[in-house]
């Protein structure tokens, strides 16, 4: 039987990152149900890093995070993480009084300013002019390598001497005195902490070891690749977001790749785009852009997955004794990696939040499953 000190289950970037981090003092298995890691909601990520996006503990986690996008420990990738891109706003007439309240996102860092209607046409020559009464730009977003990011946390936990174990799937979870035993491909593994990452399958594996789930619901969320006329350059373009109006858009290889932004909930599976997400979205495009989709796009679908207050589940369970929790990022799993896995491995250490973390306003008690026990 081998023996560890760390089990992590999901080797998507929250497993991969932790286990990264576990594995500089511990000895750790990454297990991995599929034979890629990363083949669900990682690989269907639309690659962005949205620094004024999402809940405030998102956005204190993604603010320390960006110190490791930009400069990397050595040897963790070959290119450059994160590329220029920005963000444009815009505002369809009658809803051009949101903007003064848009720009409150914007932090000293990070700032969102208001531009005139020719600037953001210019930026976007996709966009149909008419669709347009007011626009805000955001600098500050950029394009993320999320395989290089993946592969970094993935290949520095082979470095320093991690396990990973691909296509073995965890078929049983049970605690034995100290240790958990943890069967996979049918081996049987003896470790102190079992650190559930597994995504939207965080609640069954919690099922499986006995603990009470904390509500976590997958979403789907629907995307395609289309091209754009001939005659337009788009690989400049910023991404493109409607006030009010969920879908966005953004250059893809000199493509246009396109979400709806839906969050339908789902069970957990290997899912795949909904035909009538698909031809809402072609539609949105065909009404929004100068775009006329002539042939089937290249779609597909991810999941993200929330708990109720849409922030992420990081700390030990309060009933299960070893069992921890790092899952529920809600699709800011990539841009929250690297400080969320510094967080989870302090914790599961019997450490403290870090003190960058800490000074940005992130505490254990906001992230802690103990706020799903009543």
């Amino acid at each position: 039987m081998s023996t560890y000190d760390f089990a992590v289950i999901g080797a998507g970037i929250s497993g991969a990152s932790v286990a990264f981090e576990l594995q500089a003092e511990a000895r750790v298995v990454l297990i991995e149900a599929e034979s890629q890691p990363g083949y669900h909601s990682t690989g269907r990520s639309a690659a962005l890093y949205t620094p004024n996006f999402g809940p405030p503990i998102v956005r204190r986690v993604n603010a320390v995070g960006r110190a490791f996008f930009e400069a990397p420990p050595d040897g963790f990738a070959e290119a450059p993480l994160l590329s220029p891109r920005g963000a444009l706003t815009l505002f369809k007439s009658g809803n051009e009084g949101e903007l003064a309240a848009f720009l409150t996102n914007g932090t000293e860092r990070d700032p969102i300013h208001p531009i005139p209607v020719a600037e953001a046409l210019r930026l976007a020559p996709l966009i149909r002019p008419e669709m347009v009464a007011a626009a805000a730009f955001e600098p500050g977003v950029t394009d993320m390598d999320v395989a290089a990011i993946h592969q970094g946390f993935l290949r520095g936990f082979r470095r320093r001497g991690g396990d990973i174990r691909r296509a073995q799937p965890v078929t049983a979870l049970r605690r034995d005195g100290a240790t958990w035993r943890v069967t996979a491909g049918g081996e049987e593994i003896s470790v102190a902490t079992v650190v559930n990452a597994a995504g939207a399958w965080g609640d069954a594996v919690a099922r499986l070891a006995g603990a009470r789930p904390v509500g976590l619901v997958p979403k789907r969320r629907t995307a395609l690749v289309i091209d754009g006329p001939a005659d337009l350059d788009l690989h400049g373009m910023p991404l493109v977001e409607f006030a009010g109006d969920a879908p966005y858009l953004k250059p893809d290889g000199g493509r246009v790749m396109a979400s709806l932004a839906d969050e339908t909930p789902v069970e957990p599976q290997d899912i795949q785009p909904d035909d009538l997400d698909v031809a809402t979205l072609v539609e949105w495009l065909e009404t929004h852009t100068k775009t006329s989709v002539r042939k089937a796009p290249r779609t597909w679908a991810g999941l993200r997955s929330f708990v109720a207050d849409a922030n992420p589940v990081v700390g030990f369970d309060p009933e299960l004794t070893g069992f921890f929790w790092l899952i529920g990022q809600g699709g800011y799993g990539i841009m929250m990696a690297p400080t969320l896995a510094r967080i989870a491995a302090a914790l599961a250490t019997g450490g403290n939040v870090p003190a960058d973390a800490a000074a940005a306003g992130v505490n254990a008690a906001d992230l802690s499953p103990t706020r799903f026990r009543f």
